[in-house]
């Protein structure tokens, strides 16, 4: 996800695009601990997703 897609979006479609990706990362962590998860790559680019859509919440001033 670039952020110049996230610039286009409503702040209603930001705040949910931030929900999930949350979700996203509490199923990847319970996958680690568990000993399930092959692709661990797949943290860190939810984790710079999460940022990313933080850092243009803030830009455009939408409150979480």
């Amino acid at each position: 996800m670039k952020a110049s897609e996230l610039k286009t979006k409503s702040d209603a479609d930001l705040q949910q695009e931030l929900l999930s990706l949350t979700k996203a990362q509490f199923g990847l962590r319970m996958q680690v601990a568990t000993q399930q998860l092959n692709n661990t790559s797949e943290l860190r680019k939810v984790r710079r997703d999460i940022a990313r859509v933080k850092t243009v919440m803030k830009e455009k001033g939408v409150q979480k």
